[in-house]
């Protein structure tokens, strides 16, 4: 079955009109384009997406009758310079019509999604919500941290502001239910108590220190804080600790205060009083100097989940509802909205936003502007936040843009980078090599642009650094070629930082020269003669000049923030190779065999070792494993 808001529930008739000609930015080209699109055009709610001449999205937009709002841009006189350049741009335009107007916005948020089209509104966030999960698939539920899809059957709780704001409610909720943060497997193979119940964490329900029903009892309670019933949950430990204590039953009753203690942390932290609002978002945004920024508070069941500031992209010249609006929908294209949406200003399609989310999330959702009351004094608080998080961004990118203007002076950049990419390598004596590239640019990092290269070229010798740099650099230009040759795009890099010396900038000089490219500026980073020195590093340039900074600089300081950066992630992926590696087994080579067999034949034979040693007639009594499987596993490790 589909998502409620997934491509494949709409009813798309999709058509691609093209004028042939022009390449370059054309005005009455675009019209062109545009008019004959017209020609075929139902008065249908629907999707439209402007496309230039090499196919790229430019704009994404919906209409509740197409052709009145694509004719629209036909009337050129009437245009911002925005949408005249839009405009001039356009060569297609690709039409998918839906069975209503909600129905298209949902869509228009997904293509927006999807493509990240130039002229369109951006909700620039590089990060996934993370959720609480309260799994369901085992008789003694397990409570974790989630990102990503819902593929584990369970309860969601979310989404926070970040994973800090999770771990610290996880720690809370261990103190405070006793619920198991352990793996399946760790589950199963315990005979006693781990480290997490002795320090009271941990009800251990995998050596029976406490039964089905107790454990469920625990979930039950869990849920019902989580749900926003902490008051209920407060009463019940009470009157479990006064229980204890009039039994004089003194340790346990120390266990419930313990648990009370973790109980008033976790409503003590709220920093953001929310009480009586129930289920909401709440998001207010402020303007300042052709910027914005959008404050958003998470609150579910009374409780303050974390806040967030967001900078909206590709704003200048649009105007602020728009801005808003568009940043809802691309929002709730990743989150599941709750029943109460809160905005400090009032939305020209209030009723329409509500009822494409009410279709999202499966029951009603309401969109209104607080005027009284809490809700009103949460708006107010989150409105100051806007414009403080709004002010330190401004503050930073001045900052940061006289720091790239600087940099274009050191390295004798043409003007300051947009695009700046460093490049590192890591392995362990030559194994499990990879190289890592991240990016960076006037707005920070961007960490959804990060890339990690896999060593895998034969000629590559394990440990050779050179080598690796010249494979990852190789691959990665050659790439560049081929998908953007013309460089129109933005995947280009103004300035490439190499965590290394000249040995290394050579090489990548050289990979750079084999494959026509002599126009990127390229600098290796290497540590000074005092290598246990932080702020002693030599930059060598590709004229063969090397600089070395004053220890005060602020552009060293930067472009150490870079190559650590680059650094952290380098290591990181090492170490999510090398833990993949060491948790791989042999039988992973059999094809056909899934992770159920692959588990079948380890619990009959122990060993991978003795799955190969093991006769064809040995194979076939495992259990869950067929005749056909058994002769394809004995074929795999002895016809050869």
């Amino acid at each position: 079955m589909s998502e409620p808001n997934s491509p494949s529930r709409f009813n798309e008739e999709k058509a691609t009109y093209a004028v042939r000609g022009a390449d370059a930015p054309d005005l009455e080209a675009g019209v062109a384009a545009i008019r004959n699109v017209l020609k075929t055009l139902p008065a249908r709610p629907g999707v439209y997406r402007m496309q230039d001449a090499r196919g790229d999205v430019l704009y994404v937009g919906k209409a509740r009758a197409l052709r009145n709002r694509v004719t629209n841009y036909t009337q050129v006189a009437r245009l911002s310079k925005r949408l005249q350049r839009m405009v001039a741009q356009t060569r297609s335009m690709t039409i998918v019509t839906t069975n209503n107007e909600a129905e298209a916005l949902l869509l228009e948020a997904q293509l927006i999604k999807r493509f990240r089209p130039p002229y369109n509104v951006l909700l620039r966030d590089d990060k996934s919500f993370p959720f609480i999960l309260l799994r369901a698939d085992h008789a003694f539920p397990r409570v974790q941290l989630h990102r990503g899809a819902r593929r584990f059957k369970g309860d969601y709780f979310g989404p926070f502001a970040g994973a800090g704001q999770v771990r610290k409610t996880l720690n809370a909720l261990q103190k405070l239910f006793l619920l198991r943060s352990c793996t399946d497997g760790f589950f199963n193979t315990r005979d006693r108590p781990c480290l997490l119940y002795q320090i009271r964490r941990c009800s251990a329900p995998c050596v029976g220190r406490i039964d089905d029903a107790g454990y469920a009892e625990l979930v039950a309670d869990a849920k019902d804080f989580l749900l926003g019933k902490s008051t209920k949950v407060q009463a019940k430990l009470g009157a479990a600790m006064t229980e204890a204590a009039e039994r004089m039953d003194y340790e346990l009753a120390a266990v419930f205060r313990d648990r009370l203690k973790a109980l008033t942390f976790i409503q003590g932290s709220q920093a953001i009083n929310a009480e009586g609002v129930g289920d909401a978002d709440v998001f207010a945004m402020a303007c300042k100097e052709g910027q914005y920024g959008v404050q958003a508070f998470f609150i579910r069941g009374g409780q303050n989940w974390g806040h967030r500031a967001f900078f909206p992209a590709h704003t200048a010249d649009v105007p602020e509802e728009e801005v808003l609006a568009a940043f809802l929908m691309q929002f709730y294209e990743e989150v599941p909205p709750p029943r109460n949406v809160l905005v400090d200003r009032l939305l020209g399609e209030a009723e329409l936003f509500a009822t494409a989310l009410s279709a999202r999330a499966g029951f009603k959702v309401s969109l209104s502007v607080p005027q009284r009351g809490d809700r009103r004094r949460l708006m107010e608080q989150a409105r100051r936040n806007a414009e403080e998080a709004l002010d330190r961004r401004l503050a930073e990118s001045t900052t940061q843009a006289k720091l790239l203007r600087d940099i274009a002076e050191l390295f004798e950049l043409p003007e300051p980078p947009d695009r700046i990419e460093v490049y590192d390598n890591s392995h362990i004596q030559g194994t499990n090599a990879l190289g890592a590239m991240i990016v960076a640019g006037p707005e920070g990092f961007r960490k959804n642009q990060y890339r990690k290269f896999n060593i895998k070229r034969a000629e590559t010798v394990p440990g050779d650094d050179f080598a690796m740099m010249r494979e990852v650099l190789s691959r990665r230009f050659a790439r560049a070629q081929e998908e953007d040759p013309d460089r129109q795009g933005d995947t280009w890099p103004d300035l490439v930082l190499i965590d290394g010396g000249r040995g290394q900038l050579n090489a990548v000089k050289a990979v750079l020269e084999d494959l026509g490219i002599e126009d990127v500026c390229l600098v290796g980073v290497a540590k000074g003669p005092h290598h246990g020195r932080e702020g002693r590093e030599v930059f060598h340039l590709m004229d063969g000049r090397e600089l070395i900074l004053p220890v005060n600089s602020p552009v060293l300081f930067y472009l150490q923030r870079l190559r650590d950066e680059a650094h952290r992630f380098a290591i990181g992926a090492h170490r999510q190779k090398r833990a993949k590696a060491i948790g791989a087994s042999p039988l992973d080579e059999v094809p056909g065999i899934g992770p159920a067999r692959k588990k079948a034949l380890l619990m009959h034979f122990g060993t991978a070792r003795a799955v190969k040693a093991a006769s064809l007639e040995d194979l076939q009594k495992a259990p869950g494993v067929s005749a056909a499987v058994a002769q394809q596993v004995y074929d795999f490790y002895h016809a050869r």
